[in-house]
Order: C-alpha cells, then structure tokens, then sequence
C-alpha cells in the first residue's frame, strides 16, 4: 500500500489512472475487484491513522470514478436495480465485486461520520444516498452473502457504527455533522419504511444458519436454525428507521399520523419473524421477541429496547389513546417498554450485577435506555404491575436457556458459573438457600418489599456473554458493598450445580412478586452504585440515576397508599 502514496502523500498516477478507468468501465472481473480492494484497504490505513488530509486528497481524486461506479451498481430507481441484477452474470465474481464495493462503501461511511464537517464529498454520502437501490438488492436476486452484507450495511449506517468491526474503537464519532447529514440520515429512514411499507420484508431472504455443510432455505416443518444475523440487523434496521421518523416528524399532524404508520410497520416486522423463526411462532406474547431474538448480542438487544422505547412514548403523547388502550396496542405490536423491561429482567435472573456491567460497559445503550424506562416507570406504575401480571400469566418465561433464541444459529445465553468471569462475585451464593422476603420499610423509608418466599433458580452451566470491567478494584469493591448490605437485602440465590428449576417457576406465583423481585433487583443495583460512587470507583457521576432508582425503590408504597 505504501507504493501507491509518496511520502508527501502524491497518489500514484498510473494507480490512480487505472482505478478511475475500471470504476468508469464497471465492469465486474479482477481488474475492477483489485482496484476496489486496494483503495479499501489504502483507504482503511488511512482513517486508522486519523490521516484527514491525505484521505480527502485521494478521495476527491477518485470522486467522480466512484459515483459513476455506483451509479452502475445501484441506480436511483428500483426496477433498473432488477435489471442490473439480471445483467450481471450470476456468478462468484460478481457477487465479490458487490461485497468488495460494500467495503469501500462502509469505509466512506465511517469517514462522513468521523470528520464531520470536512466530509463533503458525493461518494462519501453514497450509502444513504443510494439506500433504496441496497434495500432492492437485498429483496432482489443477488446471493445471499450479498444481501446479508448490504443489510450489515444500512444497519450500521442508520446506527452510525460504520467501521466498527475495524476501527476498534480508535476513531471517534465527532459531534460535528456535515451538512446533508440530517438529510441523509431522514434519506436513509425514509427508504427502509417506504421499503417496507411496499412489502419489501415478505422479500427479505434469511436461511439457515450457517454451519459445516454450507446453509439452506428455510422449511417451516424441517426445524432449521434461521440466520439470526440476518433477523437482527433487519429488526434493528426497521426499529431504528422508525425512530428517526418520528423524531423528524412535523406538526402534531404530522406525529399522529407517523405513530400510526409506526405501528403497522412493527406489525409487519412481527409478521417477517413469525414466518422465518419457528420459535417466535410459538410465542403469545409479542413482547418476548426483543429477549428471544437478540439472545446474547448485548448491544444490539438494548439499541432494540430504546428504539421501542422511543417508539412507545411518541404513540403515547400522540395518539390520543387512553393509558390502557395504549399499553393494550403496545403489546400488540410486541414494544410495551414495561414488559420488555421485565423480560430483561427476567431472562438475567434478576440479577442485579449483570445490570451493573451493563451500566459500566462503553459497548452498549444501556444507561441511556434505563434512565429514560425509569422515568417513564415513576410515573406509571399501574401499568408496571399490569405487565407483571401478563409476563407471570403469559407462555413467555426466560429462563438463562430459553432466553437465548434457540433457532438462531448456536447463540447460547446463560449466567456465568463457576470458573467464568463476573462482575460482582458472591462468595457464598452456591451453598445459600432459598431466601424469604418479609414485608418490610427500609429504615429510612425508601424501599418496600412483598412478602414471598423466592425458590433459587437453578443455572444449567454455560457462558453469557459479559463485557468485563476495567479495573479489578470495582470488582473487589462491588462484592464487598454486598457483604455489607442488611440482611434482608441479600441477592436472588444462584445455584449451578443442579438443574431442571428455571424461571418458569414465576409463572405461578402473583404479579406482585414478579414486582417484588424487579424493584428488589433495582435495589440493589443503587445500592452497590452507591457505594462505588463514594470511593469514586464508578466511571461517571451517577446521580440522576441514583434518583431515579430510589424512586422507584418509594413506588410500591405511594401505590399502595393511593388504593
């Protein structure tokens, strides 16, 4: 690579001569994949390098080339994207040459949304620009690696995460946008629902998960694994959309009519999952589908649970519903933020210290999604206790095994055990017994807990997915704030040495201990953050979430003294 730029950053000529010539020609074959490929990779050092300069340079040189190219490959208008699939010869090379242009295209991406306002340039804007064309690749008749790589695409594009398989984390996103960047971002939205409200999903392709003998289609009867990559980024990518379209929204007019056409579009979605996951098929209760789906994939499932949250909220403010018929459609649509909040809940055993990984974790959403549910949860709890009683009643019970998706592909969730890593380590929790918990006040009046008594769920041994901490100290710290807490506020008992008892167990006990474990699980979340904020071991200033969770710790008995 080195070759291709002089020290003073002079692009090689005959290089550059030779890329434009086969971007103009676009014509797939190995001259054309060579070209792409070196520019990527060039392209890629660079950004890694945080060498601005010298990107703009070769960029603006090999501008025109790359419009032109695309201009090819993905036109404005959908039917001539059919017949481009059509005219390409369906085979290997072109299927490398489109992937080897999605790259280049990520890499542009990343580079828009990295230098803000220096990234002005036609092919740096091409993924949003050009998106209806890569949504009409992925429903037209392009192979499937193709169109699997196309929607990892739009995904990060709309979540603005393009280059984070490559950038590790050495770039950042800069606060300052270039200027078409609301458009793009409304251009990019707008194309996945107008899409989707075409039946661009009943299009949408997903197979088998991958595995040593290659994949295949989907039979509803032959018990395959579907493709849960696939799923997921076509979930996140539709939730996502929809949120940005109701942020852009105009006129009450106007946010009335998009949390409506919001709503179809989640049932849609949930149409798409029903045909391809045999699994959610069987599922009652839509608002499993976040748990069920996302499994272990930790930022993808909280990026899914704000998205619905934000979704939740604007119906409510807009649609003139009374407060039950609101809830009543959201679990319809399968985005009652309560009961999504609970299966979170649930399918971690309402284990507190996996929330404050969460919490402290850069990787993930999480503080954002929580502290806007907590609000929202102050102020109404009758509708929590509403979805305690539906989760408990309802065919939807995570348990550590049943959380993860069991038709997607080998991703397994379960708590970590002996020998795995944990945030907070309790030293006795595999000989304890079950605890009871009394109905008692906090003795400064913050907490009310439910009387019942609580059996240990039982954790079949397995890995979850946990990001680790970064200083060993908050480990320490975190186990011993448990140790000191009173006695009555010690942790759900985790057993791994036996199994068959799970979750499952809570669906025949009342509402109101489903509740008591969530607020008790909260509880001791703002206990153990308390007492890290105070030797300053917590990587930020916690304290409206600190509020917030003693608010919620007041809830149960400024309801109860309402009724």
């Amino acid at each position: 690579m080195c070759s291709l730029l002089s020290p003073n950053g002079t692009i090689s000529p005959v290089w550059r001569r030779t890329c434009l010539q086969a971007f103009h020609s676009s014509l797939p074959g190995t001259q054309l994949d060579a070209c792409l490929w070196s520019l990527t990779e060039l392209l890629k050092n660079l950004f890694k390098g945080a060498h601005q300069e010298t990107f703009g340079k070769l960029l603006a040189a090999l501008d025109s080339g790359l419009s032109s190219l695309c201009a090819k490959f993905l036109p404005d208008d959908s039917q001539e994207v059919t017949q481009c699939l059509v005219g390409f010869p369906s085979s290997r090379p072109w299927g490398t040459t489109f992937c080897l242009l999605l790259d280049l295209l990520e890499v542009l991406t990343a580079s828009s949304l990295t230098w803000g306002p220096a990234a002005c340039l036609r092919s740096q804007r091409i993924t949003h620009t050009h998106s209806s064309a890569l949504l009409a690749t992925i429903s037209g008749s392009s192979e499937y690696f193709v169109k699997k790589r196309a929607v990892l695409l739009l995904k990060r594009a709309v979540f603005q995460k393009a280059g984070e398989d490559w950038a590790s984390g050495e770039v950042l996103l800069t606060e300052l946008k270039h200027e078409h960047f609301r458009s793009d971002m409304s251009i990019l939205a707008r194309s996945v629902l107008t899409a989707v409200a075409a039946d661009w999903l009943q299009a949408v392709q997903v197979e088998s998960a991958s595995f040593f003998g290659g994949t295949r289609a989907i039979r509803r009867d032959g018990g395959q694994k579907p493709d849960c990559v696939m799923l997921r980024s076509v979930s996140l990518l539709l939730l996502k959309s929809a949120e940005l379209h109701i942020q852009t929204a105009g006129g009450a007019a106007g946010a009335r009519s998009s949390g409506t056409e919001v709503y179809g579009y989640l049932q849609s979605l949930w149409s798409f999952l029903r045909r391809c996951s045999v699994q959610l098929t069987e599922v009652t209760h839509r608002c499993c589908w976040v748990s069920l789906l996302f499994g272990d994939q930790d930022d993808d499932m909280m990026e899914a649970a704000k998205a619905s949250l934000s979704i939740f909220l604007h119906h409510r403010r807009c649609s003139g519903l009374d407060h039950s018929a609101v809830l009543e459609a959201a679990c319809a649509s399968g985005n009652n933020p309560h009961c999504i909040f609970l299966l979170l809940l649930q399918s971690i055993s309402f284990d507190h210290s996996i929330l404050l990984d969460f919490l402290i974790s850069t990787e993930t959403c999480f503080l954002e999604f929580l502290v806007r549910y907590l609000k929202y949860l102050t102020a109404d709890w009758q509708g929590f206790t509403a979805a305690c009683g539906k989760i408990s009643g309802s065919d939807c019970h995570l348990s550590s095994q049943q959380s993860s998706p069991a038709s997607c592909g080998g991703d397994v969730l379960t708590l970590t055990v002996k020998g795995e890593p944990r945030l907070v380590q309790y030293g006795s929790s595999s000989e304890s017994d079950p605890e009871d918990m009394e109905v008692s006040q906090h003795e400064q009046g913050t907490s009310v807990y439910v009387t019942g008594t609580l059996s240990a769920v039982d954790v079949p041994q397995g890995p979850i997915r946990h990001k680790q901490c970064e200083s060993s100290h908050l480990l320490l710290e975190a186990d011993s704030a448990l140790k000191g807490r009173p006695e009555g506020l010690s942790p759900p008992v985790l057993h791994s040495e036996q199994t068959g008892v799970n979750m499952t167990a809570v669906s025949g006990q009342v509402s109101c201990e489903t509740s008591a474990r969530a607020v008790l699980c909260l509880s001791q979340l703002r206990e153990v953050v308390t007492r890290l904020q105070a030797k300053k071991l917590f990587p930020y200033t916690p304290s409206s979430l600190l509020k917030l969770l003693a608010q919620v710790e007041n809830c149960p008995l400024s309801h109860f003294n309402k009724t």
